[in-house]
């Protein structure tokens, strides 16, 4: 296997935010919260460290003010460097960028910080995959095969709702991709794009300075889709443990299936750790009365009340006698006395006041937004 030179890293942070529109509308989906202590960018950026990258380029869009301080130097990720290490790439970084309109476009937008790198090798990912992964093997599958661009994928039985929101490849014997449906609705066994790609630096400016000239902006639409037959593109089918979250009710799924012993383990594993910003709270305090069962309870908190098959995040206060069931409990969180909370999603810095009823379903849980007082 030939030797890998520097890999450049590129994360897209706001690709899915219309998915989980209602926990986007003050941040972006990197910055959402997940799993009782975690962002969703911690997953990809930590995949990234974890696979040697040490270079990685956040792009950013709008609501980017909690990511930046969430992942502030990237001294977290060992990514506080004087060569290398992370770099914010906010819209208008330059004369020629603005607003972008897919992933096309926001490479464009970068496109000078691409040039004068050094790395041989890129690797894209976006948010919405939760998992523990090595993109080394992706990139040596990428060489061997003399790949123009690798797509990660993962083939599996999907439903029209699930293959309605992302992209399907169809893919010969040797993996090659011949043909990509965008959104199609179908269902059954599927090759469904992860939003992982890996692309030589070089080759990757090529695309880029004819996108400018054609004035495309979509990288599925006018490069996977329209060159599926010009260019070599093989899938790289990833089988191992993965939440995608392209709707709330997935993200409710995504965390609550983190309650299962076999899902963390297969998540959080000890030679690849996901790592996320720390924040210097106190160890949890249980009450004398306090009863919690099969929970993910983070550190900062104070649990007076009654918490069972729920997430709760940093520093949430649950009074005496209050009921916290199969809910996603986010970070500064205040239910009063006597509360009841089923099925549920409070954003952060929520009041739930006391006596107070609130009950979702697990196919359409409730959201109270970031701040309100109920």
């Amino acid at each position: 296997m030939p030797y890998i030179n520097n890999i450049l890293g590129l994360i897209f942070s706001n690709m899915h935010d219309k998915t989980i529109e209602d926990l986007t509308k003050v941040r972006t989906m990197g910055s959402v919260m997940f799993g009782g202590r975690y962002r969703l960018i911690d997953f990809a950026l930590s995949n990234m460290v974890n696979s040697g990258i040490s270079e990685v380029g956040v792009i950013t869009k709008s609501n980017f003010q909690s990511l930046i301080d969430h992942l502030g130097s990237g001294r977290e990720w060992d990514l506080a460097r004087k060569k290398g290490g992370l770099h914010i790439l906010p819209p208008y970084g330059n004369t020629a960028s603005g607003i972008y309109k897919g992933r096309l476009d926001a490479l464009c937008g970068i496109f000078s910080f691409i040039k004068y790198s050094t790395a041989e090798y890129v690797v894209m990912s976006d948010c919405d995959i939760v998992t523990n992964m090595n993109f080394r093997p992706v990139i040596e599958a990428h060489i061997a095969k003399g790949a123009d661009i690798t797509v990660v994928t993962n083939k599996a039985v999907y439903t029209e709702a699930q293959t309605g929101a992302g992209t399907v490849l169809s893919v010969d014997d040797d993996s090659r991709v011949y043909d990509t449906l965008i959104n199609p609705n179908l269902s059954g066994l599927c090759n469904i794009s992860l939003n992982m790609y890996v692309v030589k630096r070089t080759f990757l400016l090529e695309l880029l300075q004819q996108a400018k000239a054609k004035n495309h902006y979509s990288f599925e639409q006018d490069i996977i889709q329209a060159k599926a037959k010009e260019l070599k593109i093989y899938a790289y089918n990833y089988d191992n443990y993965f939440s995608r979250i392209d709707s709330l009710y997935s993200y409710f799924n995504a965390n609550m299936n983190l309650l299962n012993n076999s899902n963390r383990a297969k998540l959080f594993l000890s030679d690849s750790p996901i790592y996320t910003k720390v924040r210097d709270n106190a160890p949890c305090k249980y009450g004398i009365d306090s009863s919690v069962k099969n929970s993910l309870v983070a550190d900062g908190c104070i649990i007076e009340g009654n918490v069972e098959n729920s997430i709760v995040f940093r520093g949430v206060k649950i009074a005496k006698g209050a009921v916290v069931k199969n809910s996603i409990i986010m970070q500064d969180t205040v239910i009063g006395e006597k509360a009841e909370i089923r099925f549920t999603i409070t954003d952060k810095n929520v009041t739930i006041r006391e006596n107070k009823t609130l009950t979702g379903e697990l196919s359409y849980p409730i959201l109270v937004n970031k701040g309100a007082n109920v």
